[in-house]
């Protein structure tokens, strides 16, 4: 009878437990995928998060206010507004005598704006840009983010708004998500621009996600498994099978892969077994010293000299 008892008791403690960490999951991976309007401050990266800190936020989930654009372009530019999967906001900057039109993706948590610096380049190599807005973030519509997995598609929509206008040089450039949404768009849709540019995509979902973990010092498992699966109820995809390294082998154009060798977010494993599963031209450049950040602010000069070889190499195939 009391080992009976005593049974009951521990279903009931293992059944509670379990229902917390579910609770706690759910909540988690909506703050993780939903911008909030409020304009609190946004939660700091794991590294910069004191103790007390780090233990507040495993259990309340990330604060995460909607990017917004922080300023607008230095050279006349268009706004556009394309509906795809939710209506998206645009800025295109033409040059005079355009080799091409480079389209440029954000990262999460990220917006246009924050690719300007990057876009400046490309003009001054001869090419006109366009910066999209993901949905949930800038002057886009809605607060969510499916980091990569719904945002393939608002990468097709503007790769087809250019290609209506005639353009016949369209590249790719994507950071972090942005780059992981264009990976899943070639794979699915099959495009084809003339080339890519992608830095520090993540592996897998379920990778980066346990990474998050890591970076708390808490640990992963079984946390990430549960958060992702409530994230993919919650945003209607499965999260389990949202995996770049996958979808690399569906690349079918020339791919430009930058990455940063003190990268805490993407490991190298992830980015080498990315790129031994493109079947395309490819390269690989990995910059010193540098994390997961804007390349431009530690590797400027040859940044600039990887992409404009790149782009020399493919615009006349």
């Amino acid at each position: 009878m009391k080992l009976l008892k005593n049974r009951k008791i521990y279903f009931i403690i293992i059944a509670t437990v379990f229902i917390l960490i579910n609770i706690v999951a759910f909540f988690h991976a909506y703050k993780f995928t939903h911008f909030s309007d409020n304009i609190s401050e946004k939660t700091k990266s794991p590294e910069k998060l004191s103790s007390f800190e780090k233990a507040k936020t495993l259990f309340f989930g990330v604060n995460n206010p909607k990017p917004k654009n922080t300023k607008l372009p230095s050279q006349k530019y268009e706004t556009l507004k394309l509906h795809s999967n939710k209506e998206i906001e645009c800025w295109l900057i033409k040059t005079q005598n355009s080799k091409g039109t480079i389209i440029l993706f954000h990262g999460y948590g990220g917006e246009k704006s924050s690719m300007l610096s990057k876009s400046d380049e490309f003009l001054k190599l001869g090419f006109s840009t366009m910066l999209v807005d993901f949905m949930g973030s800038g002057n886009s519509q809605g607060n969510q983010t499916t980091i990569g997995f719904d945002e393939a598609e608002e990468v097709k929509t503007s790769f087809d708004y250019l290609s209506q206008t005639g353009e016949k040089n369209i590249y790719l450039f994507g950071t972090s998500m942005g780059a992981v949404a264009i990976m899943k768009c070639i794979s699915d849709t099959k495009i084809k621009p003339k080339g890519i540019i992608i830095e520090c995509p993540f592996g897998s979902m379920y990778t980066t996600v346990c990474t998050r973990f890591k970076k708390m010092n808490a640990p992963s498992f079984p946390m990430a498994g549960i958060l992702l699966f409530w994230g993919g109820v919650q945003n209607g995809f499965w999260g389990f099978s949202h995996n770049p390294t996958e979808y690399a082998k569906n690349i079918n154009c020339p791919t430009l892969l930058l990455y940063g060798e003190k990268d805490k977010s993407v490991s190298r494993k992830e980015i080498d077994e990315i790129y031994a599963n493109l079947k395309v031209q490819k390269e690989l450049n990995i910059y010193k010293n540098t994390g997961h950040e804007n390349y431009l602010k530690k590797n400027k000069i040859e940044w600039i000299k990887n992409i404009s070889d790149f782009i020399n190499i493919t615009i006349g195939t």
